[in-house]
């Protein structure tokens, strides 16, 4: 018999085990729907598609010693795992061969093809290994193939050869461009860069062209490039990244851009460097995105030895839902895959690509017939259109649409600093996000200082003086017409060449204060000045002081310092006395100051006669007005004025002439006592009208000036070479007149100053620097040593050996006559009186009018003024009086009528 209690204990078990079988089942099915979920977030905007039968796809990386291997092959395991999962695929197969390095690439592509029959392929095969490869397995050429190496190299010349070949990366020229705008931001004029040869990059050499063009407009050259051999060719590599560190310091060149190198190369080359002390102070290293992308990822051994080093690394974005799931599933899976990255396991970009790629072969495939063929299936790959973990996916070209992003990194502590953004399209920014989207240039150092090399200071140079550096050669040129500013002459005592002048005295100065030392040595050159610019454009020299013109013609061969003293062009002629004109006392003044004198004196004497004339009997007539405006300038007029307004007018304008005449006589005096010198010739008109012969400095531009500026006839100009040269020339009167720049002008008016004189014809030019080969840092450098010794005074001390006291400097005076301007003040005060005189003259008469018409309006009235008119003309026609009779007359009668 059953135990009824015992039954219900049975019963429930039975219930509680129901529950329970439930329970897991239902958690089973949560989690797998919450594993597909996942799986679809990570994939980005990848859609579940029908279940299909899929086929091979095959993988060539290097994953037993790359990082990228590594972070690849994890990732696109992820990616195939993912779809399948989502689609409900069958036979999804990633087919992945190691290529032990860049030898066995083209090796194991073969292999998967012929013997997996893969559909298509992913890698890091360059367009330069696959091209030649295409030509000797004829699958190849047809076959899609992804290529994940990073930056993208397709040479024009293979593209046409690989049809259904894809970049799935950033061209290099991005890359190139972004190293452009750091080192012109920084204004450094030489670089060395440092590759390793990999990915073809040796191969194409049209990529180092393509860098020292793009760095050619920032004003940058390469002055050294060094190709390091992939790291698995090498034998020894630490001995090899030594010895090739000790010939890059024993150059003067501190700044290194790596374009091209793997991450363990990167790592031994930096942990080298700081060794030998390449990461002090004065360094600029600066990385691209194969090492910059994977500081995440590094030791901190590895960070601790790049400090300072600026680079910059593809941006997406890495707060997205999409991508902080697939960081936690692939850290996961890096994990069990290589525990001994434990600590190191975040993905780059290249494992997000590598996961966008492998996705998007998958779903040309789910997408296709199950037997397309290799180019129906390309054109499903270039048409792909989805959002992956990388970003937005999409061809053109076969390489990805996207404009690319680098964000500017500065290595600092155990980590890096994010400095600004940079786009092809805009610049710096400080953020995509906050662009408003207006173009850019700004320099991303306005959001903080930079951590260098060595802690924080100023911009590092970027160059130095270096102990095994041999001296500079400095050309000075030997045939120089004026040995004032270069003379070249042999000390026979010492057996050696001095040079010395004034240019020589300005250079060394300079010199002084640079902050380090130039070591250098004066070569004389015997040639023209535009030949000694030209051998610093060769290398010949690698510098030039003198008296150099800096001029336009000059910038296409090489760059000039600040100019150290300003010049002109100056046309020298022979000088001839100022008194051999008849007029020449009238010069003392302007035709300006005469005319205005001249109608000032007869306006105050027109007043003078107007308000005198009808109570002083002096001034009866013109006579009598022209008389005292002749006697009023000597002081001498006999006739006294009665009017006070005269008396007022006349005071100021008795002043006038006092100073007037007292300037007049100490000018003309000193014409008459002193000899004044004027130009024989008094423009280049005159010159090109009468086709007079003119001469030059034969070593200098001024040749082609007179030529191309001036509109000289090329058989009018004599050339010479010596001082001598031009004085035998204008005594023999071979020439009419001289050009010298404004400098030689001085020394040669200054030992001549009584035989020749200065036109008022000149005009302006660069004046005088220092000449340095195109891009040299020296130019920058010098140039603010200049300004330093012009502001110190030091530039006008030197200047003094530029004079020649010996020179009277009377016949140096200026000849110019003088004008209205010194006595401005008087005319003002003269006229303002004169004026108010006849202000005050109009006046009164005008009230003396108003009052004879309101009597003769009165009398009209009254019919007495028509009967006083007859009656007057009768009078006067039987009575003869005079003049006074007549007026008295009149006036009494009219007193008479108005009573």
């Amino acid at each position: 018999m059953i135990n009824p209690s015992h039954s219900i204990y049975l019963l429930n078990s039975k219930v509680k085990m129901s529950l329970v079988i439930l329970s897991l089942c239902m958690l089973s099915l949560l989690v797998a729907v919450w594993t597909e979920t996942n799986a679809d977030e990570a994939a980005g905007d990848h859609r579940p598609l029908a279940c299909h039968i899929m086929g091979n796809i095959g993988g060539v990386i290097d994953y037993r010693y790359s990082r990228v291997g590594k972070e690849q092959k994890v990732a696109m395991e992820m990616a195939v795992e993912d779809f399948a999962r989502s689609s409900c695929s069958k036979q999804l197969v990633l087919q992945l061969e190691d290529s032990r390095g860049d030898s066995a690439r083209a090796a194991s592509s073969i292999e998967l093809i012929d013997s997996k029959q893969v559909r298509a392929l992913i890698g890091t095969m360059s367009a330069q290994e696959t091209g030649p490869l295409s030509r000797v397995a004829k699958n190849i050429k047809y076959l899609p193939i992804i290529s994940l190496t990073s930056p993208a190299i397709t040479p024009p010349s293979i593209a046409h050869q690989l049809p259904h070949f894809f970049q799935f990366s950033d061209h290099i020229t991005f890359h190139i461009q972004c190293i452009a705008a750091i080192v012109g931001q920084f204004k450094w004029r030489k670089v060395t860069v440092i590759y390793e040869s990999k990915n073809g990059f040796s191969a194409y050499s049209g990529i180092l062209t393509l860098l020292s063009d793009t760095l050619k407009a920032v004003n940058t050259d390469i002055e050294y490039h060094l190709t390091f051999p992939s790291l698995p060719s090498l034998s020894n590599v630490e001995a090899f990244i030594e010895q090739e560190l000790v010939n890059m310091r024993s150059r003067s060149n501190r700044v290194f851009v790596v374009v091209i190198s793997s991450l363990e190369m990167a790592v031994l080359l930096f942990e080298k460097a700081k060794q030998l002390g390449m990461m002090e102070k004065g360094y600029v290293w600066i990385v691209t995105d194969e090492i910059a992308s994977f500081l995440d990822s590094c030791d901190s051994s590895v960070v601790n030895n790049m400090q300072g080093v600026i680079g910059f690394r593809t941006g997406f974005e890495r707060s997205s839902k999409p991508f902080k799931r697939f960081r936690s599933r692939f850290r996961s899976k890096y994990r069990s895959e290589y525990p001994e990255e434990e600590e190191h396991c975040n993905p780059s970009i290249f494992a997000l690509r590598a996961y966008d790629a492998t996705w998007a072969i998958a779903q040309a495939m789910k997408n296709s017939p199950e037997k397309i063929s290799s180019k129906d299936l390309s054109k499903a790959i270039s048409s792909s259109r989805f959002r992956g973990v990388s970003g937005a996916i999409r061809f053109k070209n076969n390489v990805l649409r996207k404009m690319p992003s680098f964000q500017i990194i500065n290595v600092v502590g155990n980590s890096y600093r994010e400095l600004a953004v940079w786009s092809p399209d805009f610049g710096f920014l400080k953020s995509l996000e906050k662009h408003d989207g207006v173009n850019s240039s700004s320099s991303f150092e306005e959001w903080g200082p930079v951590h260098w090399p060595g802690g924080k200071g100023s911009v590092p140079r970027g160059w130095v003086i270096s102990e095994t550096d041999i001296p500079l050669k400095i050309g000075v040129p030997a045939m120089g017409a004026f040995h004032e500013f270069v003379k070249v002459s042999l000390d026979e005592a010492n057996n050696k060449t001095c040079v010395t002048g004034f240019s020589i005295n300005v250079f060394e100065a300079t010199l002084k204060r640079l902050p380090y030392n130039l070591p250098y040595v004066f070569v004389p050159f015997n040639g023209s000045y535009d030949k000694m610019v030209e051998q610093v454009y060769d290398k010949g020299l690698d510098a030039a002081v003198g008296d150099f013109s800096i001029e336009p013609g000059r910038f296409q061969y090489a760059e000039f310092s600040q100019p150290y003293i300003d010049s002109r062009l100056v046309m020298t002629v022979p000088a001839k006395s100022a008194k051999s004109n008849i007029t020449w006392m009238l010069k003392t003044f302007t035709k300006k100051l005469w005319l205005l004198m001249v109608a000032m004196h007869m306006f105050i004497g027109c007043l003078v006669w107007i308000l005198e004339r009808g109570n002083n009997t002096e001034f009866e007539g013109i006579g009598g007005m022209l008389w005292f405006s002749v006697t009023v300038i000597f002081h001498a007029h006999g006739q006294p004025l009665r009017n006070n307004l005269s008396r007022v007018m006349v005071a100021p304008w008795l002043f006038v002439i006092l100073i007037v005449t007292a300037s007049f006589t100490a000018d003309l005096s000193s014409r008459m006592t002193v000899s004044r010198l004027e130009p024989s010739v008094l423009d280049i008109d005159t010159l090109l009208k009468t086709n007079a012969p003119v001469g030059c400095n034969g070593n200098s531009f001024v040749v082609r000036y007179l030529t191309n500026v001036l509109h000289f006839k090329p058989e009018n100009i004599r050339k010479f070479y010596s001082e001598n040269d031009y004085l035998e020339a204008f005594e023999t009167g071979h020439i009419k007149a001289a050009f010298f720049v404004e400098p030689h002008a001085k020394i040669f008016l200054g030992k001549y100053c009584k035989r020749f004189t200065q036109a008022k014809s000149t005009f302006q030019l660069g004046g005088f620097g220092f000449v340095f080969p195109k891009g040299s840092p020296l130019v920058f450098d010098m140039s603010e040593a200049i300004l330093k010794v012009i502001e110190s005074g030091e530039m006008r001390q030197m200047e003094e050996i530029l004079s020649f006291p010996n020179c009277s400097s009377d016949a140096l005076r200026d000849n110019s006559s003088l004008d209205l301007e010194p006595f401005a003040g008087l005319f003002i005060l003269s006229g303002s009186v004169s004026a108010f005189g006849f202000l005050v003259a109009i006046l009164r008469t005008g009230k003396n009018l108003q009052i004879l018409s309101y009597i003769q309006e009165a009398l009209t009235k009254r019919r007495i003024w028509r009967w006083a008119s007859i009656h007057l003309s009768r009078e006067n026609s039987t009575i003869p009086k005079t003049k006074d009779q007549v007026q008295a007359s009149t006036s009494v009668e009219l007193a008479n009528f108005a009573r």
